[in-house]
């Protein structure tokens, strides 16, 4: 705010203060003087500071929604390669537009180590929050011990529906490590819980036939994979490890 803008008159300061109009509150100043200058029509007025209070609310929102879904790390997918990658153009662009999160679709991204699908299924989750979603990101291994502390105090349920705050959750790594037989009944409890409710967007470098190798109940992984391939998009990734690749070149260089 230019120093030269007299400040406003202290009502205006506290009502715009108790509405907690502070995007207005702080633009009111200067802006007065230059609508003044200018002679602006007071619509034209009333109009800049409301798009003013819109904008840096929804970028507070976004913030505030980008701090809860927990990233550990920022990608995009402007930095995702899909040429260099197996994942076809169109199915990208259809993952990109959101649609299926809308829709309470899930995502399923299954493949080797290092061809891009955590990158992928962070970045769209970047997307999602752009576009307004609330997103909540875990390992399986983290989304498992969070389900485990809410059953050491009886509050699984208050955790599971924390979670499902969230519109679209997702689930990384997912096999990395091994999970017991409550583990995998906590997880059970998330899908069944979030199916047709919630979008989920899952990455696991194991096929689906192979569940079984860190499932230890045959029963479980069929009804957990029933729901979590009921409505989905499938991308199945391929190919040299993105990060081995860069290695290499990088010994090149």
């Amino acid at each position: 705010m230019s120093t030269d803008a007299p400040a406003l008159p202290p009502d205006l300061e506290a009502g715009l203060r108790r509405l907690r109009l502070r995007a207005m509150r702080a633009l009111s100043p200067e802006l007065l003087v230059t609508a003044k200058t200018q002679r602006w029509k007071p619509e034209e007025f009333l109009r800049t500071l409301i798009e003013a209070e819109i904008a840096s609310r929804d970028a507070s929102n976004a913030a505030n929604r980008l701090k809860a879904a927990s990233f550990p790390v920022t990608k995009t997918l402007e930095e995702f390669d899909v040429a260099a990658s197996s994942v076809k153009s169109a199915t990208f662009d259809y993952l990109s537009g959101l649609e299926w999160v809308r829709a309470k679709e899930n995502l399923c991204l299954v493949g080797p180590a290092g061809t891009g699908k955590s990158h992928l299924l962070v970045a769209l989750g970047h997307q999602a929050i752009e576009a307004g979603f609330k997103v909540r990101y875990f390992s399986a291994v983290e989304l498992v011990e969070t389900l485990y502390r809410g059953l050491a105090d009886n509050s699984v349920g208050r955790v599971l529906e924390g979670i499902l705050k969230a519109d679209l959750i997702l689930i990384d790594e997912i096999g990395f490590a091994p999970m017991d037989n409550t583990g995998a009944q906590l997880f059970f409890r998330l899908v069944a819980a979030a199916y047709e409710r919630r979008s989920l967007g899952i990455a696991s470098h194991w096929p689906f036939e192979e569940w079984g190798r860190f499932l230890p109940d045959h029963s479980t992984a069929v009804s957990l994979l029933d729901r979590l391939l009921h409505h989905n998009v499938l991308v199945v990734t391929e190919g040299e490890s993105f990060r081995m690749k860069e290695a290499r070149e990088g010994r090149k260089t």
